[in-house]
């Protein structure tokens, strides 16, 4: 027998509650596979980062990072609770625009924005573009003079930290598709270029070392390079720039194997590597950033299914198929992701038996989990999966022409129907 997860859930008659309102009634209202959102959690996350900020710096801006999940609703949510976001598409901006959302506290990232991009951030007034690479900054240049603006600008640079995550999320070494590097020089030069460019306003820096981290240390030793590049020029253009977005990558817990820690345990240090280099390089105390996303929706989503086939291949594996899979979480095909998962109306069962989570797609690799610790399940049951707020809607496909699944925001016993399900017709929609 496997011990039930020590995430805090909340189960009552042994079923479990999300935002106050029974699995089972949702599954029935919405139908399966379902995407839900306890907004009451993701507004404390926000809250957390947002007062961390306060306690630590004084004065910042919390960035909700839109990759994470993308929608009209967590924008307005993110407007509501005071803070800006980060955006890495036209597809992300223009949501943000539709529900007119403050177009000064958005940062635009990319790095491989195209001239439509760069237009509209420029046309909207987006409070920061994130050049990437050098052509970008003479690309921008020569469009903002032609629209009559003054670009704002952040260098994102590679601090060539290590961030002891998956190396397929790890952004902040040398050997990254990402931004400046420091140690060829390549960053400097991008500084000169800025503060040269007529049409540009360096405001300063950016950098992300990476995603689903638990150490504290390498957002210290980010800290320290970034504050120090900072001060390298200034001292060599006499130019102080005033901002640093440390990015996000904050990690949140996906199974009991993980050991998040606390939002405020990573300001602490931060800030005081921050204050302490600044002090040191002779520079003011810049005006800070930063860009969580899995870590305010991550743990705030989770994801049902309906139970349907289970084949047992004697002294290899026993499957247990859902009506998902890949196309509405592909992480686990991508990073081998773990989540806990658990039977919906059963969820205090004990975990006896283990099982091989498929979707039905039509590949073998359509997984959901492997040795996964469940009770003995039967067809029909309904299937949770936790922590599946972040890059499950946004990374969704419609590979074998499955639809997007619908998203449910629930909140004190109620739920709404924040973005609709795809329909047949919504597939075929654009076919000619």
């Amino acid at each position: 027998m496997v011990l039930r997860m020590k995430r805090r859930v909340t189960v009552e008659n042994g079923e479990l509650m999300l935002g106050g309102v029974p699995a089972s009634r949702l599954a029935a209202e919405y139908g399966t596979p379902l995407y839900v959102m306890d907004e009451a959690l993701i507004r404390k996350n926000m809250q957390a980062f947002r007062d961390s900020m306060k306690e630590f710096y004084g004065d910042g801006l919390v960035c909700y990072a839109s990759k994470a999940f993308c929608c009209k609703e967590i924008y307005r949510i993110a407007e509501q609770e005071g803070l800006g976001v980060d955006v890495v598409s036209l597809g992300e901006l223009y949501t943000a625009k539709s529900v007119d959302f403050p177009m000064e506290k958005v940062c635009f990232h990319g790095n491989n924005k195209s001239e439509e991009e760069l237009r509209a951030a420029l046309e909207y007034g987006v409070g920061r573009i994130v050049a990437d690479n050098l052509p970008e900054l003479v690309q921008l240049d020569w469009m903002a003079a032609e629209m009559g603006k003054k670009a704002p600008v952040l260098l994102r640079i590679k601090p060539g930290i290590d961030a002891h995550t998956h190396s397929f999320i790890m952004t902040g070494q040398i050997d990254s598709k990402f931004g400046f590097a420091l140690e060829t020089g390549e960053a400097m030069e991008a500084a000169k270029q800025a503060i040269s460019s007529p049409n540009l306003q360096l405001l300063g820096i950016h950098c992300h070392i990476g995603s689903q981290i638990f150490q504290i240390q390498p957002f210290v030793e980010a800290a320290k390079v970034m504050v120090g590049f900072i001060g390298d020029v200034k001292e060599e253009t006499g130019f102080e720039m005033t901002d640093l977005n440390l990015g996000g990558g904050f990690g949140i817990r996906y199974t009991d194997e993980d050991e998040p820690v606390p939002f405020g345990d990573y300001m602490g240090p931060v800030s005081e590597a921050v204050r302490k280099t600044a002090d040191k390089r002779g520079i003011r105390m810049p005006f800070v950033l930063i860009e969580p996303g899995r870590s305010i929706v991550g743990e705030a989503g989770t994801t049902l299914y309906t139970v349907g086939s289970i084949k047992e291949i004697p002294n290899v594996r026993t499957y247990l198929a859902v009506d998902g899979g890949m196309g509405d979480n592909p992480r686990y095909i991508l990073y081998q992701a773990k989540y806990d998962m658990l039977p919906a109306c059963r969820a205090n069962a004990p975990a006896d038996h283990f099982y091989t989570v498929a979707g039905k797609c039509c590949e073998s690799g359509d997984l959901l989990g492997e040795n996964v610790p469940l009770p003995e399940m039967q067809p029909g049951e309904l299937l949770a999966v936790l922590s599946t707020g972040a890059y499950n809607y946004s990374m969704a496909s419609r590979y074998n022409r499955r639809p997007i699944l619908p998203v449910v925001m629930v909140k004190d016993g109620k739920s709404r129907l924040i973005v609709r399900g795809e329909t047949l017709d919504d597939l075929i929609r654009n076919d000619l």
